[in-house]
């Protein structure tokens, strides 16, 4: 694996799943495998667990994190090629990608979306304009578009779950991605990406269910089931991802805030005795209720306490390919 932007830079999911849980039960068994390496950690936005559990990850492999706040620390970025710069930027992606390429071996960078443009969003131009001219492996900690960080633990995080309930031997487990409410617009990142991991994994029945007008682009969504009615979607549902995004087709507007489709107590008694996913931050009472949240069906703990394993288990086929 050469690079990490999506589900489409990893051969085999389950081997990389494999190797997390190693990680987990072990997390030094690879200790040196960094030694001397150093990853360069760029935040375009702000972070708390993609942060902090790559860093963990790096040094459990031996390698020297150093992290940039670009947002609050740095220049600010120009990626527009041709650009006359007479305006707010004030260094090139152009001159500063090569470089950060000199100090470290790996970059990771996590940059958000505009919920302007769609076009630009969705060209993932900053990701891409990092990869073109750094030259050196580059792991997404979140783009415009997609969190495959995140994704990856979410299915480490399943797996887990089915691994420990023999009720699984027989049957596909039933998945369901829920739209929530929420008070601002927030992007299409995770849901699309859990889409897309969903529909590679394949060892699952996938359902999103969200209201009329927040359907996903069906870039990332090939497979799956989309029920608009919440309560049928969540019939029989053995875990429930609860999520909030803003419209794709009207571009990141804000459609309805519904408080009817926050997971409750209520909602859980539809399903399968369903565990209950979420990738934090989460806006308690908005989203998801205290009642589902401090239940005994949560596994959002659990679920970010993976990420740490996600990610060295990703920094780990990354080193062991540019070794060879």
């Amino acid at each position: 694996m050469k690079q990490f932007i999506s589900v489409k830079d990893v051969p085999h999911i389950n081997i990389l799943v494999k190797q997390a849980l190693a990680y987990k039960a072990s997390p030094f068994l690879d200790k040196t495998l960094g030694a001397n390496k150093r990853i360069g950690l760029l935040f375009l936005n702000p972070s708390l667990r993609t942060r902090l559990s790559t860093q963990v990850a790096a040094q459990n492999l031996g390698m020297e994190p150093i992290v940039y706040n670009v947002d609050k620390e740095g220049w600010s970025l120009e990626f527009a090629e041709g650009a006359i710069m007479n305006g707010t930027t004030v260094e090139h992606i152009k001159d500063a990608a090569p470089i950060l390429g000199n100090y470290f071996d790996i970059l990771c960078i996590r940059t958000f979306p505009t919920l302007v443009d769609r076009e630009i969003d969705y060209s993932e131009k900053i990701i891409h304009q990092f990869i073109k001219y750094a030259g050196i492996p580059v792991v997404s900690l979140e783009s415009a578009t997609l969190h495959p960080l995140q994704s990856l633990t979410d299915i480490i995080t399943i797996q887990e779950s089915i691994a420990s309930n023999s009720n699984f031997k027989n049957k596909k487990p039933k998945v369901v991605l829920t739209w929530a409410p929420h008070i601002k617009p927030i992007p299409q990142c995770v849901a699309n990406s859990f889409s897309e991991w969903m529909g590679a994994w394949g060892e699952a029945e996938f359902v999103i269910t969200h209201p009329e007008g927040y359907a996903l682009s069906s870039e990332f969504t090939q497979g799956a089931t989309i029920e608009h009615n919440q309560d049928q979607a969540l019939n029989e549902a053995d875990f429930v991802y609860v999520k909030n995004w803003s419209s794709y087709e009207q571009y990141g507007k804000v459609l309805t805030t519904d408080v009817s489709w926050m997971m409750t107590n209520k909602k859980l008694a539809l399903t399968n005795n369903a565990k209950i996913m979420h990738c934090l931050p989460v806006r308690r009472n908005i989203e998801l209720s205290d009642e589902i949240l401090d239940g005994p069906n949560s596994l959002v703990t659990q679920e970010a306490s993976n990420r740490v394993w996600a990610a060295q288990a990703v920094l780990a086929e990354i080193l062991k390919a540019t070794s060879i």
